[in-house]
């Protein structure tokens, strides 16, 4: 790695490793590498690693290492980062119908762009999804490569219920809910399979690194992936 990031305290037992400042693959691959390298070394004062955009954040046990210490173990960490595309990632089917109930703001989107919501609905299905990070709720994923032809504003007042399963556009970023929550992104469909289940191992289905594509389905199908999750 050219450019080590920086470390920043985050309370009494915490650091966050900072990579550049902006949300991008390249970046991202650095983060996951050193959650990789992190993972390999198994380090005892490690309590918890969470991976995001473009940084890590690290807890650790001050009564095991000092926070010199633990900068100093990171930076080398860093310097011995693996290629992470040496590292295999999963590719994962989110069948997804869109339109009507389960996506109601399909036809404002198609709209706001000035195409019909079968264009919509084939340039989202389009691309093959980097899962960057988990977050706002449970297994709710952040997604990178949705194409900028159907970025679209947030809602201007977030719904107080959004389904479980909701796929979701705002601005350049698409994701899908995993749980009944508020929201403001604009709901353009709804997936069957339950992403987030406290009493599963794991209890999310996406992990970042994951790479993911949404299959358009319809009613149907829904019904009946729906029997079987």
């Amino acid at each position: 790695m050219d450019n080590l990031p920086a470390i920043v305290q985050c309370g009494e037992s915490s650091v966050s490793v900072e990579f550049e400042n902006l949300i991008s693959l390249e970046v991202n691959k650095k983060v996951r590498s050193l959650l990789q390298v992190l993972d390999d070394r198994q380090f005892p004062w490690v309590t918890d690693i969470v991976p995001s955009y473009r940084s890590l954040l690290v807890c650790y046990n001050p009564n095991l290492i000092s926070k010199a210490n633990v900068d100093r173990n990171l930076l080398e960490s860093c310097k011995g980062t693996p290629n992470i595309n040496n590292y295999s990632s999963r590719l994962i089917k989110i069948p997804t119908m869109y339109g009507g109930i389960r996506g109601p703001d399909l036809e404002f989107v198609a709209n706001y762009h000035s195409v019909d919501p079968e264009t919509i609905i084939a340039t989202h299905c389009k691309p093959i999804y980097q899962v960057y990070m988990l977050g706002f709720s449970p297994g709710f994923p952040y997604l990178g490569g949705m194409p900028a032809s159907i970025s679209t504003p947030r809602l201007e007042s977030p719904r107080k219920q959004v389904p479980a399963g909701s796929v979701g556009i705002a601005n350049e970023q698409t994701g899908i809910y995993p749980s009944i929550s508020p929201g403001g992104w604009r709901v353009i469909g709804q997936t069957p399979l339950i992403l987030f289940d406290h009493d599963r191992d794991p209890p999310a289905i996406l992990a970042p690194g994951d790479k993911l594509k949404f299959v358009s389905i319809n009613e149907h199908e829904f019904t009946r992936i729906s029997k079987l999750v």
